[in-house]
Formats: structure tokens, C-alpha cells, sequence
């Protein structure tokens, strides 16, 4: 966290980060790899919440962890954004018990940034929201038109909606309901349903589902990307003719790591709240807390809550 906020910093000199933790920990940590903290402005914070704790603990018996604290500060507009690289749980309860949504928008959703065959996409609803309403999947896209716009900068993005068979009468009620819906809304360009077979290939920049199959989505693509990465490094190293082939591909094979590495971009913003709050991977490294800061940073200066709330369908 503390090199990935100076990398940061080295690219936007007026940048100001503040951090949430324990002090003493922090001062200890920035000693030991040789960063100064009078860079940063510091909340202290008594406590952590993990990733195994309850995520309901964060309103009253860890209502003082560095991500309950930096929530708060949030709400009391001290900051302009909240990045943290902790428990997923613990952050959707948090931010909706500290915190507001924008008016009019009915659930918050977790929308990370996707690799595809031929650029990335979005996936909205990543697991803030297990069930979901018709009317609720149609604030997502529009959500996520908005965002894939203004960030992503995707002139006429291709809404899809995750479902099990491209016909629009396959699903379960909720979705052909929210196919109906998503068909009338003219602002949108919707595709109609995707299969997940598809949406790796680049056929939508959307995906709107419930946050049970978008935590499904997300995981299985990272457990996929791992598994062809493994496969490759298997068969670069099987023998002297393969280790050859793999010096002359050494660029390309890079290439191929880089796009499907989860850590280069930077954090999944929970779509829908006041202000940006993103949530960056567990295992993140300092690049990836990097991205997560320019990405909170981009949502700001686009303005995307101010244009949720003048597009949102309530």
C-alpha cells in the first residue's frame, strides 16, 4: 500500500493520500523499505478487520479498523475516494452502513474491469448483490454504460446480459423480465443475453448479471487465466526444442501474462455509491495499488456519480 501510494504520487505531484492504519505499524513498515510518511496525511486506526471475520463486525465490534475509520472519513467528506485491498465482505457492509448510495440507485454493485480477446469489458454485478430484481439489472447496465464510457472511453458500449442461452426466452422470470426492460430502454445499446462461452471473446463491453454469477464469472476467468499460463510454461519447458521456442516467443508470451494479469487494473469501483469506493484484489502489489489510485482519481475528475445520478431510472 505504501509504494503503490508513492507511485502514485510520482505521477500526479498534487495528489493527496491519506492513510488509514494503525500508526505505529505503518511508521515501522515505512522504515524498514525507506519511504518518508510526511508525504501522508494519517488516520489512525486501532484495528483490522480480516478477511475471515464476519463482515457484519465492521459496524460494531471493528468499527475502529483502519477500513471502518477510512469509510467514515469518507462520508464525512475528508476524502474524495476510499481504496482498500481488504476483505470484499466486510467493504459492501461497511460502505453501506457508513456510507450513501446515489439517489434513485437501488443496490450498489462491484464492477471490476475484465480482459477480453480484443480489449476488456466490464462485469456488473461482481458479488455485492447476490439476488437481483429486473429493475435492479437495468440500473447496472445503465451503471455500467456510464462507467464504460466515461472511463473506459467505449463510444457505444454493447450492454449484455449473462444468462444461459442467447434466446429471449430462456432464463429464469428475473431475466426475461430484465430482457423486456433492457430492450425498451433506447439510451442503451443492448445486445440482448450473452453466454459466459462469449464473453471472454469480446462480444459485449457489459456484462449485467446478479452478483452470485458474476462472482462465479469473475472467479472462473481468473482460475482460466492461471490455467492457461500453467499449460504454456508447461510446454515452454518440456524440452530443449520447446525451451528454444519459448527464447524466440519470450516477447509475445509477456504480452499474453500482462493482459490477462488481473493486478494491472487496479481495483473494482462499487458502482453506485456517492463517492468512488474501489476495492482492489487481496493479493494486490504495489502496481496494482497504483492503478487502483489513478482509477479512483479518473472517476472523480469524470464526474461518474454526478452522471449516474442524471441518468439513473428509478
Amino acid at each position: 500500500m505504501l509504494k503503490g501510494s508513492v507511485l502514485a504520487k510520482e505521477e500526479i505531484k498534487d495528489l493527496e493520500i491519506i492513510l488509514s492504519g494503525n500508526k505505529n505499524e505503518l511508521k515501522e513498515a515505512a522504515s524498514k523499505i525507506g519511504i518518508s510518511l510526511n508525504q501522508f496525511e494519517i488516520i489512525d486506526a486501532k484495528d483490522i478487520i480480516s478477511t475471515e471475520e464476519d463482515p457484519t463486525k465492521i459496524i460494531k465490534e471493528k468499527n475502529e479498523s483502519s477500513m471502518a475509520v477510512g469509510l467514515r472519513a469518507l462520508n464525512e467528506k475528508n476524502i474524495d475516494a476510499f481504496i482498500t485491498a481488504g476483505s470484499t465482505g466486510a467493504l459492501t457492509v461497511g460502505s453501506f452502513y457508513y456510507n450513501e448510495k446515489i439517489v434513485g440507485v437501488k443496490r450498489a454493485a462491484i464492477c471490476p474491469i475484465m480482459p477480453s480477446y480484443d480489449g476488456e469489458f466490464l462485469l456488473l454485478d461482481a458479488g455485492a448483490n447476490l439476488n437481483c430484481r429486473a429493475d435492479v439489472l437495468v440500473q447496472f447496465a445503465i451503471m455500467g454504460d456510464i462507467y464504460s464510457r466515461k472511463i473506459l472511453k467505449v463510444k457505444n458500449p454493447r450492454i449484455g446480459l449473462a444468462n444461459v442461452g442467447i434466446e429471449e426466452t430462456k432464463g429464469p422470470k428475473t431475466h426475461k423480465e430484465a430482457y423486456a426492460l433492457l430492450k425498451s430502454q433506447e439510451t442503451l445499446n443492448f445486445i440482448g443475453n450473452i453466454e459466459a462461452r462469449y464473453i471472454p471473446l469480446g462480444k459485449c463491453d457489459v456484462v449485467v448479471c446478479d452478483g452470485f454469477s458474476g462472482n462465479m464469472i469473475l472467479k472462473a476467468t481468473e482460475g482460466t487465466a492461471k490455467c492457461i499460463m500453467k499449460i504454456l510454461k508447461d510446454c515452454y519447458t518440456k524440452n530443449l526444442k520447446t525451451k528454444l521456442a519459448a527464447l524466440m516467443l519470450h516477447k509475445e508470451h509477456k504480452e499474453i501474462k500482462q493482459k490477462l494479469n488481473y493486478k494491472n487494473y487496479g481495483g473494482a469501483i462499487l458502482l453506485g455509491m456517492e463517492k468512488p469506493i474501489i476495492k482492489a484484489h487481496g493479493n494486490s502489489n504495489e502496481e496494482t495499488i497504483k492503478n487502483a489510485i489513478l482509477r479512483a482519481v479518473l472517476c472523480i475528475k469524470n464526474n461518474i456519480t454526478t452522471e449516474i445520478a442524471k441518468n439513473i431510472i428509478i
